[in-house]
């Protein structure tokens, strides 16, 4: 069996639906279609998908305001996790913020997904404080990753980059 290409390119509005199915199977409170729709149309926003050949296996979501980028949501396909496609997302995302302008990335995880913690400390993210109730069944910690347009967090970028060869 032929091994498949894992490409990620900007969100569309023809892929919500398949954007919006991974979603529902991702989270627990999904969004629905019409709010992916809203936000790939608000102005600041940059939304990524991820695909293995021609199925959606992933996406990002990125809010730029001034000087400080959020990243918005993050959620890869179960049955591919642990193959690096959190770590590409996550990479083209700060790349995107840092193309944008933005000086700091932050972010919101649940207190319990240790996994997305990992992938995020290991881009230099700290935690900054809890927010108490932000999910509808638990906290979540309020995470940053500041002076991203520094030389020393592009050659951390980098560096990730080179160990996904």
């Amino acid at each position: 069996m032929a091994q498949l290409t894992t490409s990620i390119r900007p969100m569309g509005p023809e892929d919500i639906p398949a954007v919006a199915l991974l979603e529902g199977r991702v989270f627990a409170d999904p969004w629905s279609e019409n709010a992916f729709r809203e936000e790939l149309a608000a102005a600041g926003r940059r939304y990524l998908v991820a695909e293995e050949g021609r199925a959606l296996v992933g996406y990002g979501g990125l809010l730029v305001v001034e000087d400080d980028a959020h990243i918005v949501t993050l959620a890869v396909e179960e049955g591919v996790r642990g193959r690096g496609l959190g770590t590409r997302l996550m990479l083209r995302l700060a790349e995107e913020a840092h193309r944008a302008g933005a000086a700091h990335l932050t972010l919101e995880v649940r207190v319990s997904n240790q996994p997305a913690q990992s992938l995020y400390r290991r881009f230099g993210f700290g935690t900054v404080g809890v927010r108490r109730h932000y999910y509808r069944d638990e906290d979540a910690l309020i995470m940053w990753a500041l002076d991203i347009d520094s030389e020393g967090y592009q050659r951390r970028l980098a560096e990730i980059r080179e160990g996904l060869r």
